[in-house]
């Protein structure tokens, strides 16, 4: 029985160890946008992910962000800052959602030098993924990438 411990094929209790689920994929997870309240020149919303699949998996930690136009997914000004957060590692059943909160600010206190352009959406990545997704969300944004209008923060349970 020992040797089976150390193997990790059971579990202390002698019950069957359980695999980890693997890391969530697009495959599995798929993005939208809700907006929420607005401020002086800021909206807040959050980029949500749900898992559409039949199988659980993890995420952990924060995605890539930013806004794409020209109707080509070319990326427009900066991508977006991460906002210090508590990193988790989230285990996501089939149906459940994570959120990243999200910050956006307008292009009008930059308008000297933002250079404006229309928004088409974000391009969305989950961590540890090297394909986006996109999702839609028209506004404007600057083309100059030293202008940071976006912000978001880890994931999270909603």
């Amino acid at each position: 029985m020992s040797a089976l411990l150390l193997a990790g094929l059971l579990t202390a209790t002698g019950a069957p160890a359980q695999a980890q689920p693997p890391t969530c994929t697009n495959a599995q997870l798929t993005a939208s946008y809700r907006g929420g309240d607005a401020a002086t020149s800021h909206r807040y919303g959050r980029i949500v992910l749900r898992n559409t699949s039949d199988q659980a998996c993890t995420i952990h930690g924060y995605g890539g962000l930013s806004y794409v136009g020209g109707g080509d997914g070319t990326q427009v000004g900066a991508a977006a800052t991460r906002t210090s957060s508590r990193v988790r590692t989230l285990l996501v059943r089939p149906g459940q959602r994570v959120v990243s909160a999200v910050v956006e600010t307008s292009w009008g206190p930059y308008a000297g030098r933002c250079r404006r352009a229309h928004v088409d959406g974000f391009r969305v990545y989950l961590p540890d993924e090297t394909r986006a997704q996109f999702v839609p969300h028209p506004t404007t944004g600057c083309r100059n990438s030293r202008v940071h209008l976006l912000a978001h923060r880890a994931y999270r349970r909603p």
